[in-house]
């Protein structure tokens, strides 16, 4: 089947990374895996060997037939493909799945051009996955578990877990080959925790914005006069930008008692 460039797809067959990606993942027998974007069902097909309950979300309506056909051996209560946006699945409305009780994780070799998109959608749901593993871009990966320097999406998700570069994937495993190597990159451990509230967790989104507003600016000249002295309590310098802080001191910065 070609492959649609509009929805980035750039599938993967490689038994030893599809292995490695539902390793990160940590499951368990009986436990529910949301997948994105499953394609042509090699990830589906590990994770289901794994023993997990697969939910997997598909937005190119070709591929859920293909999908259908080819685990039909397995029950609605081991496998079931939903037609749609993954962006737009709320997993709390799945008929197989306890809200109350069913921990889940999420996996899947993503588009990288909604990479952000998904770390936010499911790393600040009400309801979160306990694990989430993603295929992304190597550079990106490298940025948000292996980098000294912070970014916006870097600390959003160490704000709700720890991320953990697994593995390199050459672009070569894909068919086609994207123009870069890709990841694997696990966050795991995944709570709020950090936060002591949801103004807390508002404000520290809020703060960060502000402070890689302009990145090359001083980090006191992005937040303004009213942080200075708590800048000098957290003692942070005066010449730091935004991209040196770590994720401690950020949070510390956006306690509702500092505001």
């Amino acid at each position: 089947m070609e492959k649609k460039k509009s929805l980035g797809q750039h599938f993967l067959h490689a038994k030893p990374y599809l292995q490695a990606v539902a390793d990160a993942a940590h499951i368990k027998e009986g436990e529910t895996v949301l997948e994105v974007g499953p394609g042509e069902g090699s990830l589906t097909s590990v994770l289901l060997e794994h023993g997990a309950k697969v939910v997997a979300i598909e937005k190119d309506r070709r591929l859920v037939p293909l999908l259908r056909e080819k685990f039909k051996d397995f029950d609605i209560s081991k496998f079931e493909v939903i037609e749609g946006d993954a962006l737009d699945f709320d997993i709390s409305t799945f008929r197989n799945f306890d809200i109350s009780r069913d921990r889940f994780a999420v996996a899947g070799n993503i588009p990288y051009y909604i990479t952000g998109a998904l770390f936010k959608k499911f790393l600040t749901a009400p309801r979160q996955p306990s694990t989430l593993v993603f295929l992304i871009q190597k550079e990106v990966a490298e940025r948000i578990a292996r980098s000294k320097k912070e970014s916006i999406l870097s600390l959003s998700i160490k704000a709700y877990g720890t991320p953990r570069y697994i593995k390199t994937v050459p672009a070569g495993a894909f068919s086609p080959p994207p123009k870069v190597d890709s990841a694997i990159l696990a966050v795991e451990n995944i709570s709020r925790k950090n936060f002591e509230s949801s103004a807390h967790e508002a404000k520290f989104f809020e703060l960060v914005k502000k402070g890689f507003s302009q990145k090359r600016k001083f980090l006191k000249n992005n937040l303004g006069p009213d942080y200075y002295s708590f800048l000098q309590k957290a003692r942070i310098e005066d010449k730091a930008r935004a991209e040196d802080v770590p994720l401690l001191k950020w949070l510390d910065l956006s306690r509702p008692s500092v505001s």
